[in-house]
């Protein structure tokens, strides 16, 4: 393949100027992230005082020593809590992510039980079950360490109510497609909760401290006047000994852990009896050029032209890239790379997609799908071209055509906002709304449906066109005030921290990890090619 130059200086005015714009956005997104930690950590002389282990703890000590977590959605609900951006605590109440249990990579999902004891939260929810899609997705067993109050019935919505029920669904359907579910009970499973350890294939709890029940002690008194203690009702040596919803009883938080570590190797998901997958090579040449330069990449003004080849050169194998097409739609970016020795197909953005851009994704897409090739979307676009030209070549027909070919790909997608993802380019570059596997955002990067400036200037030439046929002028005062609103209202809601708070994307990342992240994603896509043994049904309680 031939290797890519670079033109690229890191002594240069403005790659200083812009990798300062990057380190102050990555800066932002960790101390948001550690504000959410901070607040947790708050709860260790507590957890000590009951001998527990706090939240992250336990991922820690689930997860093999030294290996990667690829931590999911740590924005979820940023800003969709009712408190100020200096106060809003996002994460959605969860701990989700990609890691290696026993030499197994799976799905974990730890309930966040340091932040108001677990309770569950609206984008809580929604993040539950965008991990439990990408599991089921992409074949990996399910592992849910769960401590849970349930619900916050002062904050109660018949909606979340209804959609909650989506957990349990997905659950059952984990389980019918062949794919281990193991749920560690740390504390309390409570109401619709206690069909989680239900509903899953290992339950592993705590003794003295997991409980399980559809109605606690006060409910139950309220409801039929029985007194019922804790244990008595769902308490963890009843369940493993009398109902038969637990199969481990652990003494401890360390020694539940340990027992759905042994769970997961005596599974042996990595048996030889099970379909050959492809494996990613981590002996594979790393870039030429090192990953630390792209933090001075991307201009901290999205309307800067970029060569994206800077990036592909910083995270592809050797930084060797074959690029498809080259001097057709040159503005549409594709091409043939390698991940850690796993072939991928690479689509990005030199300026708006054009008629002949459009008809070029379309075209490699079509390929990657016949080749069985998983493509990456690096977005960095202002969407389709527009004007009499483009309108009469046919962009509406070709635009068409591409996304056409995006939606019905047989291949894993993954994407990364890497800058702008304005109008239907979000959607023909595999926005969130088309299925990627994974979606990842660089904190620079910036959606829309169109500019802000954009935006305000088209309502205003509609006002004062709608003003002019009523024979009326309006004043230059109501114009300026409008175009501001239209401004601060789209300003607001632009930025990756926002859009990753409504769970539009699987997290914002550090641009030096994109090579890592993607590796850790793409392994995760791959494990579609195992074998599992489907049933009818969901694996019963006894």
């Amino acid at each position: 393949m031939p290797v890519l130059d670079t033109s690229l200086s890191a002594n240069a005015p403005e790659y200083q100027a812009n990798a300062a714009h990057m380190a102050a956005a990555l800066s932002e997104l960790r101390a948001l992230e550690q504000r959410t930690r901070d607040a947790s950590a708050k709860a260790g002389p507590s957890f000590a005082k009951r001998g527990q282990l706090l939240p992250r703890d336990r991922v820690a000590l689930l997860l093999d020593a030294g290996s990667p977590f690829l931590e999911l959605s740590t924005l979820a609900g940023y800003m969709q809590d009712g408190q100020k951006a200096e106060k809003s605590l996002p994460g959605g109440g969860i701990i989700a992510g990609l890691g290696f249990v026993s030499n197994t990579l799976c799905m974990v999902v730890a309930s966040d039980s340091g932040i108001e004891a677990g309770a569950l939260q609206t984008m809580g929810i929604e993040k539950m079950q965008r991990a439990q899609d990408i599991a089921l997705e992409n074949r990996l067993p399910f592992v849910n360490l769960g401590e849970s109050a349930g619900a916050n019935l002062l904050k109660y919505k018949v909606e979340h109510f209804i959609l909650g029920g989506g957990n349990f669904y997905r659950l059952a359907k984990l389980s019918a497609a062949g794919l281990p579910v193991i749920n560690v009970l740390h504390g309390s499973s409570t109401a619709g909760g206690a069909y989680i350890p239900g509903l899953s294939d290992v339950v592993i709890m705590v003794r003295e401290r997991a409980r399980a029940f559809l109605a606690g002690p006060p409910l139950l008194k309220a409801a039929t006047g029985e007194i019922a203690s804790d244990e008595e009702l769902g308490g963890a040596d009843m369940h493993c000994s009398i109902s038969g919803l637990g199969d481990y009883l652990a003494d401890d938080d360390r020694h539940a852990i340990a027992l759905a570590r042994e769970v997961m190797a005596k599974i042996d998901w990595n048996s030889s009896n099970r379909n050959a997958i492809p494996a990613l090579d981590t002996t594979a040449p790393e870039p030429r050029y090192p990953a630390e330069e792209l933090m001075g990449v991307m201009p901290a003004d999205i309307k800067t032209p970029v060569d994206m080849r800077e990036v592909i050169a910083r995270i592809v194998d050797n930084s060797d890239f074959l690029e498809f097409k080259a001097s057709y739609g040159p503005a549409t970016l594709c091409g043939y790379a390698k991940l850690m020795g796993v072939s991928i197909g690479i689509i990005s953005n030199l300026g708006p997609i054009d008629t002949a851009g459009a008809t070029k994704a379309t075209h490699f897409i079509q390929s990657c799908c016949q080749t069985r090739t998983p493509i990456v979307y690096l977005q960095n676009t202002t969407g389709y071209m527009v004007g009499k030209e483009s309108e009469q070549g046919g962009i509406i027909k070709h635009g068409s055509k591409m996304i056409q070919a995006v939606s019905n790909a047989t291949v894993p997608q993954i994407t990364v906002l890497c800058g702008a993802s304005f109008g239907a380019g979000n959607y023909g570059m595999c926005g969130r709304a088309f299925g990627p596997r994974f979606v990842f955002s660089w904190p620079n990067s910036k959606t829309a449906v169109m500019g802000a400036e954009q935006a305000a200037g088209t309502m205003a030439t509609v006002m004062q066109a709608s003003a002019a046929r009523k024979g009326i002028e309006v004043p230059e005062f109501m114009l300026e005030n409008m175009k501001k609103q239209i401004v601060d209202t789209f300003e607001s809601q632009t930025s990756a921290f926002y859009t990753s708070g409504l769970l539009l994307d699987d997290g914002v990342i550090d641009p030096r990890d994109t090579r890592q992240v993607l590796a850790l994603a793409l392994s995760a896509c791959l494990q579609q090619e195992r074998s599992v043994q489907p049933m009818q049904f969901g694996v019963a309680r006894p």
